[in-house]
């Protein structure tokens, strides 16, 4: 196996979503383009799977929602892509003085939601704070969003746009301060903390603010932040990226896995690239490539070990999560009496009242996994029963995913202490449930239970994400500061690397994260201004 010419306008180094946005784009536009994929198939993380032996179901194995992805993006490349809106946006079941009960938020939004809220809290205060809060979120994202295909806006221009309360709640000031002023309850509280999480470790007082950019990134998606089900799994996806790659022109190559880039730029510089020679293998043989220009659909720690710097272990990015998948023979009753196809179609949220949140923080802080696992339980199947196949009626998928499990916890003992997370993961979700989960899980081929956990370690060897990091590193603001330097297109779209032959067009590059396409987008838009 080898490419079809010896030099393209553009390689694209690593075939997850994001090159494929980068290929389709810049094929389209006319370059020659070649992507390079180390694994067997296409999608990076946002593939389908079927996981489990026996079982026809395929499950979106790793990334598993649509929130970010434009949709100016998916016209632009005339995906063929179908988003199903979930009917619940979440529940939280809860258990108070022994009796059980539930925070329902339907979506949209209506009297199911505000009665819920008044049995939960005792009065019309806290969905009215609740009401006021989102309202104001929807301020900054219908600011931010329609800057995402654009080149990078400076701090200084949103925050001319921004309400000056606003900002200072979820820009300037550690996000728990915003949530401990405006809301009283526990449970909603925690509710809200939660999108400010995902795949990071981190308290709600941060001083970083790292909890604060990741709150916005799951919030501003299209203008609205909401998280869609993409039907026929998230490999409908990237499969559909992989076609309009091809069809545009771009030459797709797996198997194929980059061992070394070098490049003959000088560091920094706005001028267009010098070129690059690409060493990849196919198992058997070393080939090499060159290239005007590299896309790194990798993570920056990666890069710079292609690029020939050596490891840096104390700059290594740390995943924080636990994703366990399930195939179920029937969905679960709760305890609370809600209707578990109501329960289960949005975000179940277990374990995720406030001070539990900072209590597990501070668990996984110390070296421990956290005594009450905080995560959230997803049934796509509710949503798409295609995923299913031909599966038997009743037949569900499920998928949990853990926060406040930082991949330091599973250094030392990687098998027990995922044993130990996982059975405290099911014990989150048993305490609300009137028959355990282990008695609804399917048994796959070889009798045993269908049941896949991936730990941050998992990940990394799975998918070469450093650290097993879903967003290749902490993601940074959706601008420039005031005084960065914007110079070059590659520097004004943020996928800037010290060689200007070489872009960043994955997760870790400025606005990337989530399965967006913006890294792609933005690194074939500053390719396209520097020809």
């Amino acid at each position: 196996m080898t490419s079809a010419k010896k030099k393209y306008d553009v390689v694209v180094v690593g075939g997850g979503h994001n090159g494929l946005v980068s290929a389709a784009y810049l094929a389209r536009a006319g370059l020659s383009v070649l992507v390079l994929e180390r694994l067997d198939h296409t999608g990076g993380a946002a593939v389908s799977a079927q996981a489990f032996r026996g079982h026809p179901a395929r499950l979106s194995r790793y990334s598993y929602l649509v929130s970010l992805m434009p949709t100016q993006l998916v016209d632009d490349l005339g995906l063929d892509i179908a988003l199903a809106s979930r009917t619940t946006a979440s529940y939280t079941p809860t258990l108070r003085d022994g009796k059980p009960g539930g925070l329902l938020v339907e979506r949209p939004e209506g009297e199911a939601t505000r009665r819920s809220f008044a049995e939960l809290t005792g009065g019309e205060a806290e969905y009215d704070a609740w009401r006021e809060f989102y309202a104001d979120i929807a301020d900054l994202a219908h600011v931010v969003a329609p800057t995402l295909l654009s080149p990078l806006p400076t701090e200084r221009s949103i925050r001319e746009q921004v309400d000056p309360g606003i900002w200072r709640d979820f820009v300037t000031a550690p996000l728990g301060a915003a949530i401990e002023s405006r809301f009283t309850d526990d449970t909603v509280r925690g509710v809200v903390a939660t999108d400010g999480l995902i795949g990071t470790f981190a308290s709600m007082h941060d001083p970083s603010l790292i909890q604060n950019r990741c709150f916005l990134y799951h919030l501003i998606g299209n203008g609205t932040g909401e998280w869609r089900v993409p039907i026929g799994g998230m490999g409908a996806v990237t499969d559909a990226l992989a076609r309009a790659a091809r069809a545009a022109g771009a030459e797709i190559l797996t198997g194929a896995g980059v061992s070394a880039i070098r490049t003959a730029g000088a560091a920094g510089g706005a001028g267009a690239g010098t070129g690059a020679e690409i060493e990849w293998h196919d198992g058997a043989t070393r080939h090499t490539v060159e290239a005007t220009y590299v896309l790194a659909n990798v993570a920056p720690w990666v890069l710079r070990i292609l690029l020939g710097e050596p490891e840096d272990p104390a700059g290594k990015p740390e995943g924080s999560q636990l994703k366990i998948n399930f195939l179920l023979d029937r969905l679960p009753r709760l305890r609370s009496g809600v209707d578990p196809a109501v329960a289960f179609s949005g975000t179940l949220h277990l374990g995720e009242d406030y001070t539990q949140l900072e209590t597990a923080y501070h668990d996984a802080a110390a070296g421990l996994v956290p005594s009450v696992m905080p995560g959230e339980v997803y049934c796509h199947s509710l949503t798409d029963p295609s995923i299913l196949g031909n599966s038997p009626a009743g037949t569900h998928t499920l998928t949990y995913f853990g926060l406040h499990t930082p991949a330091s916890l599973f250094a030392t003992d990687p098998a027990g202490a995922k044993e130990l997370a996982v059975a405290r993961a099911l014990a989150s979700l048993n305490e609300h449930l009137v028959e355990p989960i282990e008695s609804c899980v399917a048994r796959d081929a070889d009798g045993k239970p269908c049941l896949e956990a991936k730990i941050p370690q998992d990940v990394e060897a799975d998918l070469a994400m450093p650290g097993g990091h879903i967003f290749h590193g902490d993601l940074d603001w959706p601008w420039a500061s005031n005084r960065a330097r914007l110079d070059s297109a590659a520097q004004q779209w943020g996928v800037q690397t010290d060689d200007p032959s070489v872009l960043l067009c994955g997760s870790g590059s400025r606005r990337g994260g989530a399965v967006s396409g913006l890294g792609g987008h933005n690194a074939a838009q500053a390719v396209l201004a520097s020809l």
